[in-house]
């Protein structure tokens, strides 16, 4: 048995239409559709190829038919088809059009060299399905042929458009094109923590045969489980993002998107899409059958899906995927603020992303300090369990909380971004006594454009009633390291972080007038056409400082 090539029968698919037509003696209307009917179904198909998956795009509600032959040769021929629905579910079904005994026609040539067939012969192929299906799993028709038989297959999908894959093989002893599932192709959940989830499954026979050209790949989501590698690759495409054709392939770095982060460590190689605010990880973990997940986030639930990866074809098999929920997290840890003393607090945007203090009242008028250092905090205070304050951090911020006395407050600080946040925290009954300097209404540096020069510039900044010390640094920097100083600023640190070369002037000054405490200054020896990045330290009485907004200014590069 094997696969015919479509010119090769091409005769016998014109003439099983013409026995079709022979054998209806004056049709009535509904016979003469149905033959109609049949005709364009032979003639508006395509051949479908064995041993070979084909993928198949579908038009919503457009029909598309395959059809291939099976010749005699034997007995009994198998073969086997599988249908992948790679994303909504799908309707297919298959049709035989079986030839009765001698068709299409064998009688002996005549004297004039032509071929008679005769009416016994031209009794009508018989047409009848003997399988339909419609849903979105993977399904495996066997089916087992007697004789001559010409099969169509037809596929339909009424959601929107899709594509399937398709594969026929009649060569049912020389292996298999995807690799073998166990007995039990069901994940089992080992272990459920805050932050992991432990799997394991039951060995593929194809790894203990095949194990080179073997491997397992996990996929982690927050939706739904997956019936099939490409259902899991078709959903993350419509999510925005471009992924690579299948898993195997992921395994080359230089196929990622900018969405993708690739992670290899310990022989395991991790791809991150980030989708939706929403990551989907694909882990290829060789053939390991046990793996835990790491990194998952508190009380959320998870779908793993486990697909066994055939690298030489690309071909897959899924095990029953699953879904577990990681536990609640844990009560953070509460750390305590006494009278007067700062507290810095570092937030890991991606692995701590809160922090708790707890403050106990001596007197009933409370002052909370805090001074955003980098990246971006939210604060949260509650006294004796009902919400007092909650905002977002800006440069410095004081909170003033009146209660009774023993009332206990919980400051809890939640960092907003991915990146590393940072802020330093002070309470405090004396208010008179402040830890931190007086600040002005804005921390923004000032330029004047039109008194730049090639050799200098003019910066301007507020300042408060209260005499303060202030600082210039000024720094070189290139066009291309803007942003990234900007954005890396830490507004805590003091001038011991600068180098003695950037520190351009210290001065003192005040005005009990408000609108006249600004000061200007002019900064000279700077190189013509240069970017420089210009910072305005402010102390206090207590020696704090406080770091204005920095400010980026390029010299004129003619005068």
């Amino acid at each position: 048995l094997k696969m015919s090539w479509f010119w090769f029968y091409l005769p016998l698919h014109l003439l099983m239409a013409t026995c079709l037509c022979h054998s209806i003696k004056a049709p009535t209307t509904s016979s003469q559709q149905s033959f109609k009917t049949d005709l364009f179904n032979f003639y508006h198909s395509l051949i479908l190829a064995d041993g070979k998956e084909t993928t198949i795009h579908l038009l919503k509600d457009i029909p598309k038919r395959y059809y291939f032959v099976l010749e005699e040769g034997r007995v009994l021929a198998p073969f086997s088809i599988t249908v992948t629905p790679c994303d909504v579910p799908i309707e297919w079904s298959i049709l035989v059009y079986k030839s009765p005994p001698g068709f299409p026609g064998k009688a002996a040539p005549d004297d004039h060299g032509t071929q008679e067939v005769s009416k016994s012969q031209r009794t009508p192929s018989t047409v009848s399905t003997i399988f339909s299906y419609k849903g979105n799993s993977v399904e495996t028709y066997m089916g087992m042929s007697s004789h001559s038989a010409l099969y169509l297959l037809e596929f339909l999908s009424t959601e929107r458009d899709t594509h399937i894959t398709v594969y026929l093989t009649t060569d049912t002893t020389s292996g298999h094109l995807y690799p073998e599932l166990p007995m039990d192709p069901r994940i089992d959940v080992l272990g459920i923590g805050h932050t992991t989830v432990t799997l394991t499954w039951k060995h593929s026979p194809s790894v203990l045969q095949h194990g080179e050209s073997i491997q397992y790949c996990l996929l982690v989501n927050e939706k739904h489980n997956y019936k099939s590698l490409c259902a899991a690759e078709t959903a993350i495409r419509s999510s925005g993002m471009k992924v690579p054709p299948t898993l195997a392939l992921s395994l080359s770095p230089y196929l990622l998107e900018p969405q993708q982060v690739m992670i290899l460590s310990n022989s395991e190689l991790s791809i991150i899409n980030k989708v939706s605010s929403r990551e989907v990880r694909q882990v290829c973990m060789g053939t390991k059958n046990t793996y835990t997940v790491p990194n998952l986030s508190p009380s959320t639930q998870y779908y793993f899906d486990v697909f066994i990866v055939n690298l030489l074809t690309n071909a897959s098999a899924a095990y029953t995927g699953t879904f577990a929920r990681t536990l609640e997290a844990p009560e953070p840890k509460v750390t305590e603020l006494k009278d007067g003393k700062v507290i810095h607090v570092v937030l890991d945007g991606k692995k701590q992303k809160s922090y708790s203090l707890q403050y106990q009242a001596r007197h009933k008028k409370i002052h909370f300090t805090f001074q955003l250092c980098q990246g971006q905090i939210r604060v949260h205070i509650t006294r004796n369990g009902k919400t007092v304050a909650s905002e977002n951090l800006s440069a410095l911020r004081y909170l003033s909380l009146k209660g009774k006395l023993l009332d206990t407050y919980l400051v809890q600080l939640r960092s907003t971004e991915e990146s590393n946040s940072s802020v330093k925290v002070q309470a405090s009954p004396h208010f008179h006594k402040p830890f931190f300097p007086l600040l002005p209404e804005s921390l923004k540096i000032k330029s004047f454009s039109k008194l730049r020069t090639c050799r200098s510039v003019t910066i301007a900044w507020l300042g408060t009633q209260e005499e303060s010390k202030y600082c210039v640094y000024r720094k070189r920097i290139e066009e291309d390291q803007i942003w990234r100083e900007l954005q890396s600023a830490d507004r805590c640190s003091g001038p011991e972080s600068r180098h003695k070369s950037e520190k351009v002037l210290c001065k003192y000054f005040y005005d009990l007038n408000l609108q006249r405490a600004v000061t200007t200054e002019t900064i000279k020896g700077l190189a013509a056409g240069t970017f420089y990045l210009f910072d305005v330290y402010l102390f206090g009485p207590s020696g704090i400082p406080v770091r204005y907004h920095s400010k980026v200014v390029k010299t004129r590069k003619k005068c």
